[in-house]
């Protein structure tokens, strides 16, 4: 029995990866939902993935860095996704507009279904800034990027979230919007997609693990 623990502490049922510019606040976001407090943070090299439990479910969360020299490598860790947080400060247009022209194409990689969430962050600026991300306009990217799976728009809500790290305010609920929909009501994952192999990775839950 000890073997088997062992290998189900190595791998994970869904593998959750973050994208979008450096500095829009990608690991200070993952660190408030895993750590439940807001910490500054240095810019992530390559990338670093946590080992969260959800009920019996083992989630693979990667943070990828944003920098376009690390473009390769992130569309090597997006390989498999069930789920991309798209990630930009809403206070920085350019970064929301870079979404599409950069990060989007990392997803190629991903599943097929990969559920796509569009989060703007640094909602706790908003007031401080003259520049401001429509959230209609966040909120319509959200749809075009999800148009098969809310087809079904009775069963999904709009996977559209305007967060603050410093505040926590809206973080739980986007995790939660994954889980509930992977996991909950979405279709069940083929055992060949969901299951991502994590040999080699140190087996501590809820620690980073960075490449």
């Amino acid at each position: 029995m000890a073997e088997e623990s062992e290998t189900s502490r190595r791998k994970a049922d869904i593998k959750v990866v973050i994208i979008g510019d450096a500095c829009v606040g990608k690991t200070t976001f993952i660190k408030r939902y895993i750590e439940g407090q807001f910490t500054e943070n240095t810019e992530t090299l390559g990338a670093c993935f946590y080992l969260k439990q959800w009920g019996p479910h083992n989630i693979a969360i990667w943070d990828t860095a944003g920098e376009e020299r690390f473009s390769g490598l992130n569309s090597f860790y997006c390989r498999d996704a069930a789920a991309a947080i798209v990630a930009y400060d809403i206070t920085n247009p350019e970064s929301f507009q870079r979404l599409h022209e950069r990060y989007i194409p990392l997803l190629d990689a991903a599943r097929d279904d990969c559920l796509l969430v569009v989060t703007g962050m640094k909602l706790d600026l908003d007031q401080k800034s003259k520049l401001r991300v429509p959230s209609e306009e966040g909120e319509d990217f959200s749809v075009r990027l999800n148009h098969d799976r809310l087809k079904d728009k009775e069963r999904f809500a709009k996977p559209f979230f305007e967060t603050s790290s410093k505040t926590g305010q809206g973080v739980d609920e986007v995790f939660e919007y994954i889980f509930q929909t992977l996991l909950t009501h979405g279709k069940p994952l083929s055992p060949q997609k969901s299951i991502v192999d994590l040999e080699g990775a140190p087996p501590q839950r809820e620690k980073p693990t960075c490449c």
